[in-house]
């Protein structure tokens, strides 16, 4: 299949960061549990793909047990990510959780370099000492306020370093399987898992308001296929860095959104610490088109 162009990555991109970007006011908005939030995020999702997923259902039987294991470990990634990722914005601001959630380049660059051989150069090097400045910045203005905060912040870097690997595996995967085969034996999973954790917890899954449901509903749609689905797309055709690199532009559409729909002040030290972050994607972009776009093809020497 040829590749698509890089414009084109790189704006599927940018939608599915926008489009993740919702995910945290969504969560704020409904008063659901953490784990049955995530789990009705992709329950529902998967319901809407069932359909469209039949179509592809004989390529179940092409899937080899290494990329069986490779999306199992996904899946599970993914849930235990939106476990503590959603439990993290009880503690602190939906500016600061999903700044720090969106830090997935520094274990990106890292998981990059051990499993694909891919090469750091001075720019990425520059665009991760960036984030993390503004990583301790935003955890330090959290710590001003209150112990909750950091904890808050704690929980975020956790799930930041789960979902990085979920990219990992998916970079993997994707030069295999198809997105729809791909995401629909991931978002199962993870909803599975969810479902375990429920039940082991003791948690309701029924007991909720109609905000509740349409906050579910709206999560499956928007940040889950519009977001992680795009991005799972990508994944095949750039590397999972480009893609963590790519998510870091959420905390600029999570803030605003939250700034006018949840009346949440944006503090000094997450405006520096959010254009910190921003700064390096913008020197690792321009490293990246330097030499010329590098795919995952080229990175992983195939």
């Amino acid at each position: 299949m040829k590749p698509p162009s890089i414009a084109k990555s790189y704006a599927a991109l940018l939608i599915g960061a926008f489009a993740v970007s919702t995910s945290a006011i969504f969560v704020k908005w409904s008063e659901a549990p953490s784990a049955v939030i995530a789990f009705y995020r992709l329950f529902f999702a998967v319901v809407i793909m069932t359909p469209f997923f039949l179509r592809h259902i004989r390529e179940l039987k092409r899937i080899s047990r290494r990329d069986w294991w490779f999306s199992i470990c996904s899946g599970v990634l993914l849930a235990f990510h939106f476990i503590l990722w959603f439990e993290s914005l009880d503690y602190t601001s939906v500016a600061s959780s999903v700044v720090l959630v969106t830090l997935q380049p520094l274990f990106a660059f890292a998981g990059g370099a051990l499993f694909f051989r891919e090469r750091l150069t001075a720019g990425a090097l520059a665009s991760a000492v960036l984030a993390i400045a503004g990583s301790v910045l935003i955890s330090w203005g959290d710590f001003r306020v209150s112990g909750e905060a950091l904890y808050g912040d704690m929980l975020a870097l956790v799930a930041c370093a789960m979902v990085t690997a979920y990219w990992l595996f998916g970079q993997e995967v994707r030069q295999r399987l198809s997105l729809m085969t791909y995401t629909y034996i991931v978002y199962g999973i993870s909803a599975a898992v969810l479902w375990l954790y429920a039940m082991l917890f003791r948690l309701s899954l029924a007991a909720y308001q109609l905000t509740d449901w349409l906050c579910f509903l709206a999560l499956a749609v928007i940040p889950t296929l519009l977001g992680h689905s795009v991005m799972n797309w990508a994944v095949k055709w750039v590397s999972a860095s480009t893609v963590s690199m790519a998510i870091l532009f959420e905390p600029v559409g999570a803030s605003a959104l939250a700034y006018w729909l949840l009346d949440e002040p944006i503090r000094l030290f997450q405006w520096i610490g959010g254009i910190f972050i921003l700064t390096g994607i913008g020197l690792y972009l321009w490293e990246k088109n330097k030499k010329g776009p590098l795919t995952i093809q080229e990175s992983s020497g195939s």
